[in-house]
């Protein structure tokens, strides 16, 4: 369970979210960011939660695919998600814009929501027993709305300007680094997707 939440949390990349939503927390008052970035928690606890129920029935019942294509699908965009985290750092990222009640959906939808998360949590959905699943993803998105938010409290009483500079430049550092881990997480699930179908396709 705890490899799972580790995981995960690599996956969901806090580090990458707070420079993503950073544009949003200079337009957004402290009670009305906080706000918004509950909601978006609460919408994508909600999918994850989803496809934790359902495991891979909705793709093959729904979307009448294997799960494999899907995992191997995400992998593809991880890595190159990995690629533009690494070499353009926080310059490949798209700032988001919105009316507040919008901002909630879109943050939830792609940048915590994406291929990558729902591939983990369909295999949490085979690995773990349920119970060990909504806990886990109860503890995910603590310790990731924990992060941001501290982080951003962090920056925040930061006064001078060259600290706040610093503390960005830093973070994007971080970010970077991450990006090698999400990149290999990436080409793994690319491979174990590959093999799997080989190995289905030999079975039959």
């Amino acid at each position: 369970m705890i490899a799972a939440i580790v995981g995960f949390l690599v996956m969901l990349n806090p580090f990458a979210l707070f420079l993503y939503l950073r544009p949003i927390m200079s337009d957004l008052s402290d009670d009305d960011f906080r706000s918004v970035f509950i909601k978006a928690s609460s919408i994508s606890f909600g999918i994850f939660l989803g496809f934790l129920l359902l495991g891979d029935l909705v793709f093959k019942e729904v979307f009448r695919i294997n799960f494999e294509s899907f995992r191997i699908f995400g992998g593809i965009v991880l890595f190159s998600f990995a690629y533009i985290l690494i070499v353009q750092g926080k310059k490949g990222f798209i700032q988001i814009k919105g009316d507040l009640h919008d901002l909630a959906s879109e943050i939830a939808l792609p940048f915590m929501v994406g291929a990558g998360t729902i591939s983990l949590t369909v295999l949490m959905s085979e690995q773990l027993v349920l119970w060990q699943g909504v806990l886990s993803l109860v503890i995910i998105m603590l310790i990731n709305f924990a992060i941001i938010m501290g982080m951003k409290s962090i920056r925040n009483a930061m006064h001078s300007k060259k600290l706040q500079i610093a503390f960005d430049k830093n973070m994007e550092l971080l970010l970077r680094i991450n990006g090698f881990f999400l990149g290999a997480i990436g080409v793994d699930m690319v491979v174990t997707g590959i093999s799997n179908l080989v190995l289905t396709g030999v079975e039959k």
